[in-house]
């Protein structure tokens, strides 16, 4: 908890803290009960805040005007003679070794005082509290670095009633049972007070109502507000699980584990599912898989982009990883996905690797093991020989899926949702009937091809009917087919080394009929039959 760690650690005269939030209020709110609060404490102490703005300011009296300048508050503080706990609001912003020259001065200062804040008569700590972390190599090991996390479930329920008990009365109309303010505070998990009681405002304004209704109104606000975060983009999307052609293995274990993080499934004594990787050959639909998982399991989906966590200052990229974590925990039940993660973790331990990609990974690695909050991460990734070993040992995963190259009935149902999705006028279809000898012919020409080919081709036909204003005709599909390459041509050496690897060590999002006959070998002269490399072992779920 939160309380007891700092605490803890006020009592253990860690001189410096480092506390990275946004919420400058609430946070010192918390500080003041715990700092009030001896069975927490011990040592009841006072309060001083400084900023730029106001200087050093206690709950009494005013400093000199002079303490403005972080220099002189420094100085102010070694002569308070009482228990305290000084924060510095601004702080971070003269810690900028490489833009402002006076923070050598500050940092040099900072660390003069260290000893005497450990061992004098007066218990003392500095809390230096900033919206990102700032923190020059010289004071790494002087500096103890927290992580304030997003408000509870219950803090925004009491932040919901008070809004409420605020506008009764008025000229908001206020809807709303127990029912509804669950969904409501579920809806806002993962925002800060501020940002709830605004999300809370805009959805009461719109037709001077609040109700349950109003979910999709702080839903689009979470969205805007999280991809201002820099490091997670909240995915809307309006796919379902049959847009996904295929894979029936793989659809067949995500609806038994659909709900499973209910009370009810605490029945049956089981865990939230920690996740799933996916790998594979490129374009067979695990980024489109991570989408149709959201809508399947009626949760949020947060795409995380490893290259955006990586900052310039010292410890600003694992700070960026862990505001992540917090995020995707905070608004929890909810999936985290990782695209492409080979590209976001490459060169571990390599030569060019400071450590902060290790520091990283190492992060990541941990939380996803050990975690308790029902965040499940989808990581997809194309070269699994970039992938660290440790990634892949159990525990990490609950699964490793290899999603192949489609079979002739994958390849049936990925033109089908295609069809169907881009032929919707009798003008455009004409007498061509998507039948099932008709999307079997189409299965039969595209062997070896993934999903996306698939997908351009439908488009390409549309095209060619479109640019002489016709109704498609098979011959449309036929050209389009002769004027692609597959990947599984162009990368033939690759795909069947992936299949390799896969073969004993992940399973196949595919349920293979072990009657088809589908040689999946479009290679002419290639001595390995790709067929027989179909990668993955085949489970019953």
């Amino acid at each position: 908890m939160f309380d007891t760690y700092l605490a803890n650690l006020l009592r253990a005269r860690f001189a410096i803290l480092y506390v990275s939030t946004w919420e400058e209020n609430r946070f010192l709110e918390k500080l003041r009960n715990i700092v009030s609060n001896p069975k927490l404490i011990n040592t009841v102490r006072k309060v001083y805040i400084w900023s730029q703005t106001d200087g050093l300011v206690s709950e009494e009296k005013t400093f000199d005007s002079k303490t403005t300048d972080p220099f002189d508050a420094l100085n102010a503080v070694r002569k308070i003679s009482e228990p305290a706990v000084v924060v510095f609001k601004d702080l971070h912003l003269f810690l900028k070794t490489t833009q402002n020259p006076k923070s050598y001065d500050i940092v040099r200062k900072l660390r003069d005082i260290v000893p005497e804040l450990k061992n004098g008569e007066h218990i003392k700590n500095i809390i230096i509290l900033s919206p990102n972390l700032c923190l020059p190599d010289e004071l790494r090991t002087d500096v103890t670095v927290l992580d304030f996390p997003l408000p509870t479930k219950e803090e925004i329920e009491a932040n919901l009633n008070q809004f409420i008990e605020d506008n009764r009365g008025g000229k908001i109309t206020i809807d709303l049972n127990e029912t509804g303010k669950e969904k409501l505070v579920q809806a806002a998990l993962g925002l800060t007070l501020s940002e709830a009681e605004n999300a809370f405002a805009r959805a009461a304004v719109e037709g001077n109502k609040l109700d349950e209704g109003d979910v999709k109104i702080i839903l689009e606000e979470k969205r805007q507000i999280i991809k201002k975060t820099g490091v997670l983009e909240y995915i809307n999307t309006d796919l379902n699980i049959d847009d996904v052609g295929g894979l029936d293995n793989l659809k067949k274990w995500l609806q038994k584990r659909n709900n499973s993080w209910l009370d009810e499934a605490k029945e049956y004594s089981l865990p939230a599912p920690k996740g799933i990787l996916l790998t594979g050959v490129p374009g067979c639909g695990k980024s489109l898989t991570a989408k149709a998982i959201s809508a399947l399991w009626q949760l949020p989906l947060l795409r995380l982009d490893v290259g955006k966590l990586f900052g310039g200052l010292v410890g600003s990229s694992e700070q960026n990883m862990r505001t992540a974590i917090q995020t995707a925990e905070a608004i929890a039940p909810s999936l985290l996905w990782v695209d492409e993660i080979e590209k976001g973790f490459s060169g571990i331990g390599s030569s060019g690797d400071s450590g902060t990609a290790t520091r990283m990974f190492g992060t990541f690695l941990t939380w996803i093991q050990e975690k308790e909050k029902p965040v499940f991460v989808i990581a997809t990734a194309n070269n699994i020989a970039s992938l660290p070993p440790e990634l892949l040992r159990k525990g990490r995963f609950d699964e490793i899926f290899f999603v192949d190259l489609p079979t002739a009935a994958e390849r049936k149902e990925i033109f089908k949702v295609h069809l169907r999705k881009r032929i919707k006028s009798k003008k455009v279809l004409g007498d061509t009937k998507i039948s099932g000898a008709f999307l079997a012919e189409l299965a039969e020409m595209t062997e070896g091809f993934i999903g996306a080919e698939i997908e351009q081709i439908v488009i390409a036909a549309l095209f060619e009917a479109f640019s002489e204003q016709r109704t498609v005709q098979r011959e449309d599909f036929v050209k389009a087919v002769r004027n692609t390459v597959p990947l599984s041509v162009t990368q033939a050496e690759q795909i069947i080394a992936l299949r390799q690897w896969a073969n004993q060590r992940a399973v196949a999002a595919t349920a293979y009929n072990t009657d088809e006959q589908d040689s999946q070998n479009p290679v002419a002269g290639e001595d390995d039959d790709l067929s027989k490399q179909r990668g993955g072992r085949r489970i019953d779920f």
